[in-house]
């Protein structure tokens, strides 16, 4: 069994996918050209196996990655 470390600062499922995409994006001055899917943007993705927002916390980590496009383009999984 893991046991969470600071389990007092978790967030929840929207929060941490946005700090990985539209607020990152902002602290490295780059949410004009990255962060979320806008006309204009690069078309940075991932294409899950599951909805994250529909899992529970717990399964979050077991979801696959199928597709990862860079730039508007498909990349092998993992490159």
């Amino acid at each position: 069994m893991e046991i969470p470390l600071g389990p007092e600062f978790r967030v929840g499922i929207e929060a941490a996918i946005r700090a990985q995409t539209i607020d990152a994006a902002w602290q490295l001055f780059s949410d004009h050209e990255v962060g979320s899917l806008e006309p204009g943007k690069l078309a940075d993705l991932v294409v899950l196996d599951s909805d994250p927002l529909q899992l529970s916390p717990e399964k979050v980590g077991s979801i696959a990655v199928l597709e990862t496009w860079l730039g508007g383009r498909r990349v092998p999984v993992g490159g």
